[in-house]
């Protein structure tokens, strides 16, 4: 079984609902075990067209499912909460991001692991920090200490 980083976020609709029935969602299918997740915060859209404020949180699993497998069945479950893809960056009813598949480094079309740029936004270290502060990032630093380099960074 892979340790496995989700980013949950949403910010279309009942915000903190859509991540609770993801949760509900994640942990039905097969070969997925939840182990913790973080607390849910307020974020402000980074990048793409004017919209409202995220909520935004990470989930811990254990899972067997293989990184394609379990991206499948991410999307799945967004589509079904009303996800449609219409511009990069845009507005969302719900985002399911697989951030770290235990140590799998993957470049393969539409999945790449470590998530890209994961360790350069706050709002997704942070909660990573949150569910494992010694947990390392791409560019070798650990989650609890990146978290603290980007919330000291200016704006």
């Amino acid at each position: 079984m892979a340790d496995v980083f989700l980013g949950l976020g949403a910010n279309l609709g009942d915000r903190g609902g859509a991540l609770r029935s993801a949760l509900a969602d994640l942990q039905l299918l097969p070969d997925l075990r939840l182990r913790a997740v973080s607390t849910a915060r307020r974020t402000a859209p980074v990048g793409g067209p004017p919209q409202p404020d995220f909520v935004n949180a990470a989930a811990r699993f254990e899972c067997a499912l293989p990184p394609r497998r379990l991206l499948d069945c991410l999307q799945t479950i967004e589509r079904r909460h009303g996800r449609v893809r219409r511009e990069a960056n845009g507005p969302r009813t719900l985002d399911l991001d697989l951030l770290l598949y235990g140590p799998a480094r993957l470049s393969a079309p539409g999945l790449d692991l470590p998530h890209p740029r994961l360790h350069e936004r706050l709002f997704v270290v942070e909660p990573l920090a949150e569910l494992a502060p010694r947990l390392p990032l791409p560019g070798g630093a650990t989650a609890a200490v990146r978290a603290r380099e980007l919330a000291a960074a200016p704006a």
